[in-house]
C-alpha cells in the first residue's frame, strides 16, 4: 500500500443489514416464479426456501454500500478532509449477520518545499512599439478596403476577374476549368508564375498561361506536368484602400476614436493589454516551475487519474463548442481515450505538483480566508459576472472554493516577493 493510501474497513450489521436484506427481498419477489404465488405475492419463507437467503447478498451489499459510505463520512471526518480522490471500495465479506467494505482513502501526500521565496525571477516589460501600431492600422484599412473597376492594365496587387481552362497535352483535366473567377494578383493562390503572367493584361485580352505544376501538389496526377492555362480576362479592378479619414472612422465604428491620434492610442492600449497578460502569464509559469523544482512529493496514481478524467472531460467541451465530439476527434487521430491521457499526464502530474506546492506554501505561510473576507469577494466577483451572489456562489463551487482560490492566489503573491 502506497504512503499516502489509508485501508478502513466498515461493518454494516444488526438492525440495518436486516433492513437491507429486506429491501433486496421486495425487490426480487417482484420477479420470482414461485408456484402457487404471483409474482411479488411470495411469502418471504417461501422465496427463501426455494433461492436461499444468499440470492439476495449482492442487491443488499448495494443498498449497504451506501449506509457504510455515510459511516466513513460521519466516523472518519477528519481522514475524509484530507481525501485528494474518490475512495475505492471493496466487499470484503458476507453472511447473515453483517456486511464488511474496505474503503481504500488516497489522502494527501506529503509535500516538501524547496526554496520558493527570491526566486529572481523577473517579470518582462513590455510596451507598444510604432511598428506594430502601424501594421495594426494597416491590416483595419485592408479589412475597409473596396475593389474598383479600373480601365488600365492589369498590375500586381489588383483583382482580376477571368475565365480559365487548363490543359495538358492537348487535353483538358478535371478541375482546371473556372468562369468569372476573382484572382488578387500577388497572392499566390494559384500554381507557381501563373499570376505573374496576367500582369499587363487588360479587359478583354486572351492569353495562354504556361505554367509547370510543382512535385508537391496536392493532386497525384497533376504533380510536375507542363500545362497551358487558356485565360480570358474580363475586368480589372484595383484594391482601393480608405483614407483615414471621417468616413473610415464612422465605418470603423469605434467609441470615442475620431482621428488617427486617437485610434493610434487605443490600438495602443489593446497591444499594451495583451502583451501585458502574456508576460503575466510566463512570469507565473516560470515562477511555479522554479518553486516546483526542489519540490520533493509522491503523487498517488488515483489522484493522477481523477487530474486526467478532468482534463478529457474539459477537452471534450472545448471540442464540443467546435462542433466535434470526442468520439469523432478518437476517430479523426486514429487514438483512444487512453492515448489521449497518455498524452496528457506529464501535464496533469504538472497541475498536481504546483497545487499541492502552493497548498503546502499557503500552510507554511498561514495563510487563512474567514468568512467575511470570502463573502466580499464573492460579492465583487458576482458583480463583475453580473450574477446574483447565490447564483454565482452555486456555478463556483460554495464558500470554501472562493476561500481556497483566494488561498492559493495568495500563495502565488509570496511566491512574486
Amino acid at each position: 500500500m502506497a504512503k499516502s493510501e489509508k485501508e478502513i474497513e466498515i461493518v454494516v450489521e444488526g438492525k440495518e443489514w436486516e433492513e437491507a436484506l429486506d429491501k433486496a427481498f421486495k425487490k426480487a419477489n417482484k420477479n420470482a416464479k414461485i408456484d402457487g404465488f404471483r409474482p411479488g405475492k411470495a411469502p418471504k419463507d417461501v422465496f427463501l426456501k426455494k433461492y436461499g437467503k444468499e440470492s439476495l447478498y449482492m442487491d443488499a451489499a448495494d443498498m449497504a454500500a451506501d449506509i457504510a459510505y455515510q459511516k466513513l463520512l460521519t466516523e472518519y471526518a477528519s481522514d475524509v478532509q484530507e481525501l485528494v480522490a474518490r475512495p475505492d471500495i471493496a466487499l470484503t465479506d458476507i453472511n447473515d449477520e453483517k456486511v464488511t467494505f474496505k474503503f481504500t482513502l488516497t489522502m494527501k501526500p506529503e509535500v516538501k518545499l524547496g526554496k520558493y521565496k527570491g526566486l529572481g525571477i523577473k517579470k518582462d516589460e513590455v510596451k507598444a512599439e510604432a511598428e506594430e501600431i502601424e501594421d495594426a492600422i494597416k491590416h483595419m484599412r485592408e479589412r475597409y478596403a473596396e475593389d474598383v473597376l479600373k480601365e488600365g492594365a492589369i498590375a500586381d496587387g489588383d483583382v482580376a476577374v477571368i475565365d480559365f481552362e487548363g490543359f495538358i497535352d492537348g487535353k483538358a483535366f478535371e478541375g482546371g476549368k473556372s468562369e468569372n473567377y476573382s484572382l488578387k494578383i500577388g497572392s499566390g493562390t494559384f500554381i507557381p508564375g501563373f499570376e505573374d503572367q496576367l500582369i499587363g493584361l487588360k479587359s478583354g485580352d486572351k492569353k495562354d498561361v504556361k505554367v509547370t505544376f510543382p512535385e508537391d501538389y496536392h493532386a497525384e496526377d497533376l504533380k510536375g506536368k507542363d500545362a497551358i492555362f487558356k485565360v480570358t480576362v474580363h475586368e480589372v479592378k484595383e484594391v482601393k484602400i480608405p483614407e483615414l479619414d471621417k468616413d473610415f472612422f464612422e465605418d470603423l465604428g469605434m467609441e470615442g476614436i475620431n482621428t488617427k491620434e486617437e485610434l493610434e492610442a487605443q490600438i495602443s492600449e489593446n497591444i499594451l493589454a495583451r502583451k501585458e497578460m502574456e508576460a503575466e502569464n510566463k512570469y507565473l509559469d516560470e515562477l511555479l516551475e522554479a518553486a516546483a523544482k526542489d519540490v520533493k512529493v509522491e503523487i498517488p496514481e488515483a489522484m493522477i487519474n481523477e487530474e486526467l478524467d478532468r482534463m478529457v472531460a474539459q477537452y471534450a467541451d472545448h471540442l464540443k463548442m467546435q462542433g466535434i465530439t470526442i468520439e469523432q476527434f478518437y476517430q479523426f487521430t486514429n487514438s483512444d481515450e487512453q492515448a489521449l491521457k497518455d498524452q496528457m499526464r506529464p501535464e496533469a502530474i504538472k497541475r498536481i505538483t504546483y497545487r499541492l506546492m502552493l497548498e503546502e506554501i499557503a500552510k507554511e505561510e498561514k495563510i487563512e480566508i474567514d468568512d467575511k473576507e470570502a463573502k466580499e469577494e464573492a460579492k465583487k466577483l458576482a458583480e463583475k459576472y453580473q450574477m446574483k451572489e447565490d447564483e454565482f456562489l452555486s456555478a463556483f463551487g460554495g464558500l470554501d472554493i472562493v476561500k481556497y482560490d483566494m488561498r492559493m492566489r495568495r500563495a502565488m503573491e509570496i511566491l512574486k516577493k
